[in-house]
């Protein structure tokens, strides 16, 4: 829907919603203006309008906020990657704080006893995981390889990413050649990017088989940019690597705990290796296990945090919903000699009751790092009584987090001692955080 629908009107901007858009008030109607920060006067248009609000795009600023920068990306504004570019860093990082503070007040009835400092990193050169599209463009007589426009199925014609590490940024040219040429360069929809510490590997979503001159245009590619290519012709399940076969192994690493992770390019991992290590740092310190302790590591992927827990001398049951994921925290762990201290088990964590955590036994903490869905169903398990006496919350999302929270502290009695955010994603609105509870005597 274009953002000349309606006539443009001005607004002066009061503060930023969750998704990191301006918010301002017009005639009593809440007006929601992407590309508007805080104390500014814009000229906007809007493209969505219902009864109670609108959706609109600044189209001029007219008083400028403090707090604006220059985009770094040329491609700011369309490519849908970013939607916070034109806000200087550190505000960025203060914004997201606040989205956590007023979620946990208006959604948890809860506050923090202490605000964690902001856990951030590199602002550029981060993402190390990505799922780029790409589009055969007849009409154009192109290939485009990118994330998708803002509000739109269309690719953003894009030749450089600056969230990108910039080795990967500068392929973006090449690697929409290199899918010009494929035959299949119609049925090639998407390249997904897994970076890790020896290793960059490419995995083609192949929806047709390869002839051998694709191999060869992979083959080519993949000597001269220094990667590896991977072929996945159906769910993440079927990749499997195409060449070069002697590649070095995809990991990533813990230093300060030892511990080195070997994954699969389509498994997940944390996108932003820098601030994953300090992540898992501060979750140790926080949650402060202790050798012969118990502990639960609930939604614990593929043992980003139940390795570290396990250096500790403490014992730790690791639990997923997938087979896949919980298969290899176990291999990890036989590689990082932590076998004998930790358990993994498959469990639909959304469905855990009260009877079934029981029947895990006593644990003396717990870590909890749910999907966006939150740990609601978990929460309400922990028995009032005999729980753990320390929960590590890490969210990736600030009203599920907020949502988990009132039952913790207003249901089951724990006391939220501390909470702050973690700058995952740079640039973006997305907020990560993490929250310790404790149970006081």
């Amino acid at each position: 829907m274009s953002a000349q629908k309606y006539p443009p009107r001005i607004a002066h901007v009061e503060s930023l919603d969750f998704e990191g858009h301006g918010i301002a008030r017009v005639e009593g109607k809440t007006i929601f203006i992407d590309g508007a920060l805080p104390f500014e006067t814009v000229e906007y248009s809007t493209y969505r309008k219902k009864p109670n609000f609108e959706n609109a795009q600044a189209m001029a600023i007219l008083q400028e906020c403090f707090m604006r920068t220059t985009p770094r990306c040329p491609h700011f504004g369309v490519c849908g990657g970013c939607s916070m570019q034109h806000m200087e860093f550190t505000a960025q990082v203060a914004a997201k704080q606040r989205v956590l503070e007023e979620n946990l007040k208006r959604i948890g009835n809860v506050q923090a006893e202490t605000l964690l400092p902001a856990i951030y990193g590199p602002a550029w050169g981060y993402r190390h995981r990505a799922r780029l599209s790409a589009r055969y463009v007849a009409k154009k007589g192109t290939v485009l390889v990118g994330f998708h426009e803002k509000r739109s199925s269309f690719i953003a014609d894009m030749t450089e990413c600056h969230i990108l590490p910039p080795r990967i940024s500068k392929q973006l040219p090449a690697l929409r050649e290199l899918v010009m040429q494929l035959s299949i360069r119609e049925r090639m929809p998407q390249i997904e990017l897994a970076a890790g510490d020896h290793v960059d590997v490419l995995v083609f979503r192949n929806m047709d088989a390869i002839t051998p001159e694709d191999e060869a245009l992979f083959k080519a590619y993949a000597d001269e940019w220094n990667v590896q290519i991977w072929l996945q012709p159906k769910g993440p399940d079927t990749a499997y690597p195409l060449y070069p076969l002697d590649a070095p192994a995809l990991t990533y690493s813990l230093p300060e705990f030892g511990v080195t992770m070997p994954f699969k390019p389509t498994e997940f991992t944390q996108v932003n290796p820098h601030i994953n290590r300090v992540m898992v740092e501060r979750a140790i310190r926080l949650l402060d296990p202790q050798p012969g302790e118990r502990i639960a590591d609930m939604f614990c992927g593929l043992g980003n945090f139940t390795l570290p827990i396990a250096r500790s001398g403490a014992t730790v049951l690791g639990m997923e919903g997938s087979q896949q994921l919980v298969d290899r925290a176990l291999e990890n762990a036989q590689k990082n000699g932590l076998a004998n201290r930790v358990q993994f088990q498959v469990a639909n964590l959304f469905e855990m009751t009260e009877d079934w955590l029981a029947r895990l036994g006593p644990f003396d903490r717990m870590l909890i790092d749910p999907p966006r869905d939150g740990a609601m169903e978990l929460c309400k398990s922990i028995p009032e009584t005999s729980g753990p006496k320390r929960i590590v919350y890490v969210s990736c999302n600030p009203a599920t987090l907020a949502r988990d929270a009132n039952v913790l502290v207003h249901v089951k009695g724990y006391t939220l001692k501390a909470a702050g955010v973690v700058n995952m994603f740079p640039h973006t609105a997305h907020v990560e955080s993490m929250a310790w509870f404790e149970k006081e005597d």
